[in-house]
């Protein structure tokens, strides 16, 4: 069972099943829409889902026609997205979850968009919270 919310806490989200098919999604449409360089979305049953609270906060927006992405109305955070070629399954990005989750990213998607200023196997230093430089 994983639990999630969006930023502000005014929608929550259940999932009763696994979340499959994790990626690192560095298309144009996923960069612009997470705001980063990439984002990391994972596919789940529609049928294992709930919007726990705050069902009122969504709002919907279609970019193309039958995909369609649900966001917080208050703080604009992804729910997630459905597609109506396939509405047995719904995206989310994982980092909505508050719960661990079990199951790891199998890839790196559309590279060839990625930011030109990602550099997917950089050995940046590591740190536990902000940079040492940060004040």
């Amino acid at each position: 069972m994983y639990q999630g919310k969006c930023l502000c806490g005014a929608v929550h989200i259940q999932i009763a099943g696994s979340i499959n098919d994790i990626i690192h999604c560095h298309c144009s449409l996923c960069r612009k829409n997470s705001g980063t360089a990439y984002a990391t979305n994972g596919f789940i049953q529609t049928a294992e889902f709930s919007i726990v609270q705050g069902q009122e906060k969504l709002t919907a927006f279609s970019f193309k026609p039958g995909r369609t992405r649900y966001f917080c109305s208050q703080c604009g955070s992804p729910i997630y997205s459905a597609n109506a070629d396939d509405p047995s399954r719904l995206r989310i990005r994982l980092g909505l979850l508050d719960s661990d989750i079990t199951e790891r990213p199998i890839s790196h998607n559309f590279v060839t968009s990625k930011a030109n200023w990602e550099e997917l196997d950089a050995q940046l230093p590591r740190y536990e919270t902000f940079e040492p430089s940060r004040k």
